[in-house]
């Protein structure tokens, strides 16, 4: 079964808390809106203000703007280079993070020996 996912505005997101807030419960909307998710916005409201009914950006994929394009001009061809070069980096800095982590555990062993 796939899953529907409905991004929602801040505007319809805040009304529906306010109802719940106001005393309507929260599995009023069932089954269009899960009552978790109505619960999670009033606790995001609660915490954060309006600010945190705000929906999120997701980041998806930095490449594949570039990679769709048969032809990129040259700015676009050194933009797709940068995030490569980023990926990679990441890449390395959590494999050097990982080493660090595996020689501290190591050393810790060889102490206690």
């Amino acid at each position: 079964m796939t899953r529907k996912y409905t991004i929602r505005s801040k505007e319809e997101k805040l009304a529906i808390v306010k109802e719940v807030l106001a005393g309507r419960s929260a599995s009023a909307w069932e089954p269009e809106i899960p009552h978790q998710r109505v619960s999670e916005w009033v606790k995001k409201y609660q915490t954060e203000g309006e600010a945190g009914l705000e929906p999120k950006k997701k980041p998806g994929n930095p490449l594949a703007r570039y990679e769709r394009r048969k032809e990129l001009t040259y700015t676009e061809q050194l933009q797709y280079q940068i995030e490569l070069l980023k990926r990679e980096l990441a890449v390395k800095e959590a494999e050097v993070a990982r080493l660090k982590q595996r020689n501290a555990r190591k050393e810790g062993d060889a102490r206690r020996k």
